[in-house]
């Protein structure tokens, strides 16, 4: 297509070439219009909504600068910023290279088959000119069948989408990834809105209708759930999801989410039956929804300008992670996608992934949301001693919070997350705020529950809230794993990923790292390949030696194996010789009472 003229580009314009396909590089020319005499620019060290920081300068390369045909001096100052030193009025130019190797949600892919960017992985950041318009040109490759999608603006593209896109100012920019290739496109109406979804890397079963309609319906009870019938804050929106062989995940953005899963995990033509991993992939769908209002819009008060230069800490991310992880499924269920025995599968595995975590009578969830850079991203063999997920129990906090509401009649969380758009203008909040808004709807503080839920290490209150609304939790078997306390990889042997602290495992003296190779039971000795062998070779005998591999030596470990003991029976307490992870399930025994909860009814 014709190249856009000059004057539809703004003062801070990029052009973007995917330059060398098998290279796996992209070519990036920016130009400053008006620049300072020592213009400073950088590229971010993070992406807002993946608290960690990943040093995405490491993948640039070849930067030069110039100001009509002269040369211009660029000075590096720390890992990921430059200053250009500038003469005169002329628009300066930089252009240089990005090597895009990661095929994930939060930097840059490209190759022959398919391209996708984040503006915080190509675009370098023109200081003082931040709030300025930017616009983005992204040229065609030689590649015919490939289309571009991307939630800017349109001024000037081809019927594939390639051309030339505008942002009010670079945070805009950053966060509206682009997606290229020859990928699916299809197209619904969600209360009034437009919503496109690209799908890349799909097998020719994918049932394409099936994942619009049942999408449709997640974004339309979302919609409704914070506007009721009025507008959603986006006038369109954009799914980007890459199937792969093996993967998972999202990042949410203002008017668009990326996405990726296993490309099996997709529904096929001709199934019914909604396979779990499909269940899977709607919630994720469900999950980045939510975030364009609860994170994009409605925001940690700390997010209220991005620094792209360091961490941004918050104590928030329970609320912000936690409480969209709450919404998730529980809009499944309301939108008709699963039912509820479905959603207390769901929220039994969250109970159990919580209590099976040492780490959360360690450090209270806000502390983990604040450690989320050091401790959460950057995941050890320690880190379920260490830590606890904002994640798993920043939902139960949520799940705490709205039967608590409920079973006193006043409000329900609902009203509390409508509360705090209205109170926030859709914009940064504190706990404050909730606090606030809280009072306001019940006539009564929460700051003692949100002190002891929060901000203390306290188990909370599951068993009598749930209890009130209809569903029993009640003691379950733990698998052998969570007896001996203990994760692990099994492939021809049992490699330990991680030994949980105060575990029968940490007792016998294992550690993270180790190889189990076999057992010594009484006189006989055997080879397991996988943990259940362990069980099927002790048989009734609880004392038994571990035979494992460490740093090239042969280990024996004398280990006592905690019985399995039938939960409520006399001996159960009595049976647990080492301290072990709980276990939970869940029974649904006034299921009217649940059903009222579930399905959203005051």
């Amino acid at each position: 297509m014709p190249k856009p003229p000059a004057a539809a580009r703004a003062g801070v314009h990029y052009e973007v070439v995917a330059a060398h396909l098998q290279a796996h590089l992209f070519q990036v020319t920016l130009t400053i219009a008006q620049p300072q005499a020592q213009q400073t620019v950088s590229l971010p060290v993070w992406i807002p909504g993946s608290y960690l920081v990943r040093e995405f300068a490491k993948n640039l390369q070849k930067l030069h600068a110039r100001q009509g045909k002269r040369e211009v001096c660029l000075q590096q100052t720390n890992k990921h910023t430059w200053v250009a030193d500038c003469h005169g009025k002329a628009p300066l130019v930089l252009t240089y290279e990005v090597c895009a190797y990661d095929n994930s949600v939060r930097t840059a892919w490209l190759d022959a088959s398919r391209g996708f960017f984040n503006g915080t992985s190509l675009c370098l950041r023109v200081h003082g000119q931040e709030q300025q318009p930017h616009t983005l040109e992204v040229s065609a490759p030689a590649a015919p069948t490939w289309s571009l999608a991307t939630g800017l603006a349109a001024l000037k593209v081809d019927k594939k989408g390639f051309g030339l896109y505008a942002a009010a100012h670079y945070d805009e920019l950053v966060d509206c990834p682009v997606e290229m290739g020859d990928f699916w496109v299809g197209k619904f109406t969600a209360c009034g809105v437009p919503h496109r979804f690209v799908v890349a890397g799909a097998a020719p079963s994918f049932d394409g209708q099936r994942l619009l309609a049942d999408t449709q319906k997640i974004c339309e009870t979302a919609i409704r759930f914070w506007h009721g019938q009025g507008k959603a804050p986006f006038t369109s929106y954009l799914f980007m999801l890459n199937a792969v062989n093996d993967g998972y995940g999202g990042l949410e953005h203002r008017n668009s989410t990326a996405l990726i899963c296993g490309r099996r995990d997709l529904p096929r033509q001709g199934e019914a039956r909604q396979s779990e991993g499909y269940t899977t992939l709607l919630g994720l769908i469900s999950h980045e929804y939510f975030h364009t209002w609860n994170v994009k819009r409605l925001r940690p008060a700390e997010f209220a300008g991005y620094d792209y230069d360091q961490e941004n800490y918050t104590q928030l991310l329970w609320f912000f992670e936690g409480f969209t992880s709450y919404y998730d499924d529980l809009l499944l269920r309301r939108a008709g996608l699963i039912d509820d025995a479905t959603y207390l599968k769901f929220i039994t595995k969250t109970i159990n992934q919580v209590l099976q975590t040492p780490g959360r009578q360690v450090q209270t969830v806000a502390q983990a949301s604040f450690d989320a850079w050091v401790k959460y991203y950057r995941q050890d063999e320690n880190t379920p001693n260490a830590t606890v997920s904002y994640y798993t129990k920043g939902s139960l906090v949520a799940l705490c919070l709205d039967l608590h509401l409920r079973q006193h009649g006043k409000a329900t969380l609902d009203d509390v997350m409508r509360g705090l758009w209205s109170r926030c203008k859709a914009g940064p909040m504190s706990e404050a705020d909730l606090l606030t808004v809280l009072e306001e709807l019940t006539g009564r503080s929460y700051a003692t529950e949100i002190a002891q839920w929060v901000h203390s290490t306290d188990e909370l209150p599951l068993a009598a809230l749930l209890a009130a609304h209809g569903v029993t939790l009640k003691p379950d078997t733990a698998q052998l794993a969570q007896r001996l306390g203990i994760r692990v990889a099994e492939n021809h042997s049992v490699q330990i990923k991680t030994v949980l602290r105060g575990s029968a495992a940490e007792q016998a003296g294992f550690a993270a790292g180790d190889e189990w190779l076999g057992l010594r039971v009484k006189t006989q000795a055997w080879r397991i390949n996988k943990l259940d062998d362990v069980a099927f070779y002790a048989g009734p005998q609880t004392q038994l030696v571990a035979v494992v591999a460490r740093d090239g030596r042969l280990l024996e470990l004398p280990l006592t194996l905690p019985a399995a003991v039938p939960p409520g029976s006399a001996a159960q307490g009595k049976a647990r010789r080492q301290p072990q992870p709980d276990t939970v399930s869940l029974t649904a025994t006034d299921t009217a009472a649940a059903s009222r909860w579930l399905a959203g009814a005051a």
